[in-house]
């Protein structure tokens, strides 16, 4: 075999994950996979979600494979590295080392100078298989276009990869080439139902100032509504899932594309329950009652803030009442929902924080999760703040989580901040007399002391 995908997440050395205890494969990886298999190229794919690097590496011993592709992002940027440096000794035959992903885009220099070959910029499928002949017959790397490499220690950053526009050209993910029962029994066993992951667009037309769209760009292309059923009917049948989650930024942008969506899940069968992530002025009562008609049992309505000062900080161009009726109007409907929390963003204030608990408060949402904000390189976030960076630990050892910036408040406080919200607001929830209640209370009322001495 001449080209082996691969990546470096080890869920054995994630111990946050662990306790969660939710993969999903690299769909990523998978569609790349399968492209080339549909221009008649074998290719392997070596998961390492289950498995470890020492594994991995005897697999790329034994296969001494011409081309790895590496599927790198900020998650796994610094085992990437690693494994980079490892491959390119004499044992390993110095195989040629192509990575892709999200997190290559603004990081060229770095990721060519810590010793990938080459990096492919943008969506993947076309790009990895014109490289792969280059590689291959030798030829002439400045005709391959959306990639970037090193001549005479010179960046070289060819023509960006035009954008698929016609989605349905593309093969289904090669779920064949890995061991999917182990992310179905991984999710049954710890949560009683097993999940799988699915893809219906590419892009996103918002500008949220926080959010990469490195690899699919600022744009809305779309699976037809048909060939998306047919997947779910193929996965319904073959793979037995309990449940879905769609990938795509915001389910919903397109009102007629969805209710094609259901006459062709009603029509084929292929029903399975899903949850999905949208905005909330793309919901409705009749789009919620669609959804629901199709198996929807959660949807993830995005917010980030209860402060429509943050809001607008951000770009998200929403009203944050609309996001509290609409997440609201979900759970009557008798659909759960999610929405995401970020502390931390320039300018927060304890004001905009005390907005965000009674916000979470009274939306109601049956799950949330809260981050502090980090600035990705490549984002308008990013060059916002570049000039207040006050922490950027070495490249090659740190993410773009670890990068600090002048906050409000110090990054302690936010920290602090996040145990106030979830504690007031599980508080809310709780009955008032149970020793519950009791303790979320002395939590909330121990971060809210910490958080004054970190100002």
């Amino acid at each position: 075999m001449s080209i082996v995908f691969t990546h470096a997440y080890y869920l054995s050395d994630d111990p946050k994950e662990q306790k969660i205890m939710k993969p999903y494969p690299p769909l990523g990886l998978l569609y790349v996979s399968a492209y080339l298999k549909s221009k008649h190229i074998d290719n392997d794919v070596f998961d390492t979600t289950f498995s470890s690097q020492s594994a991995q590496l005897d697999y790329i011993l034994e296969k001494q494979p011409k081309v790895i592709c590496i599927y790198t992002n900020l998650m796994t940027k610094i085992e990437v590295i690693k494994l980079i440096k490892i491959l390119k000794s004499e044992t390993y035959n110095f195989p040629k080392i192509a990575l892709g992903g999200p997190d290559v885009t603004y990081n060229v220099e770095n990721y060519l100078k810590a010793g990938a070959d080459f990096l492919i910029i943008g969506e993947g499928e076309e790009t990895t298989f014109e490289l792969y002949n280059a590689i291959i017959n030798q030829g002439d790397f400045h005709q391959v276009n959306g990639i970037a490499f090193l001549e005479n220690d010179q960046i070289i950053q060819t023509t960006a990869r035009t954008k698929f526009k016609e989605l349905d050209e593309l093969p289904l993910p090669n779920r064949e080439a890995i061991n999917m029962q182990n992310y179905l029994d991984t999710w049954k066993n710890n949560h009683g139902q097993s999940s799988m992951t699915i893809s219906t667009q590419r892009g996103c037309p918002y500008t949220c100032k926080w959010c990469s769209t490195a690899v699919y760009g600022q744009s809305y292309r779309r699976r037809p509504a048909n060939q998306v059923a047919e997947e779910m009917k193929m996965l319904k049948e073959k793979y037995k899932p309990d449940a879905l989650w769609f990938v795509d930024d915001v389910f919903t942008v397109s009102h007629k594309w969805l209710i094609a969506f259901r006459e062709e899940v009603l029509k084929q069968d292929a029903i399975i329950p899903f949850e999905c992530i949208t905005r909330a002025e793309r919901l409705n009562d009749e789009i919620l009652q669609l959804l629901k008609d199709v198996g929807c049992f959660r949807i993830w309505i995005g917010a980030e803030s209860g402060s429509q000062t943050i809001i607008d900080a951000m770009d998200r161009r929403v009203d944050v009442n609309q996001v509290k009726k609409v997440i609201q109007d979900t759970n009557a409907m008798g659909i759960e929902t999610g929405t995401f929390i970020m502390l931390g963003y320039p300018g927060e204030t304890e004001e905009d924080i005390s907005e965000t608990i009674q916000y979470l408060k009274e939306a109601n949402p049956t799950l949330y999760t809260i981050t502090i904000a980090y600035p990705i390189k490549g984002t308008s976030l990013y060059n916002e703040i570049e000039h207040k960076i006050t922490q950027q630990p070495d490249w090659e050892t740190s993410t773009d989580r670890d990068i600090d910036f002048e906050r409000t408040y110090s990054r302690k406080y936010y920290q602090y901040a996040v145990s106030k919200v979830v504690n007031e607001v599980e508080f809310h929830k709780a009955s008032k007399n149970s020793l519950k209640a009791l303790k979320l209370k002395t939590k909330s009322i121990l971060a809210t002391g910490l958080m004054k001495w970190n100002k």
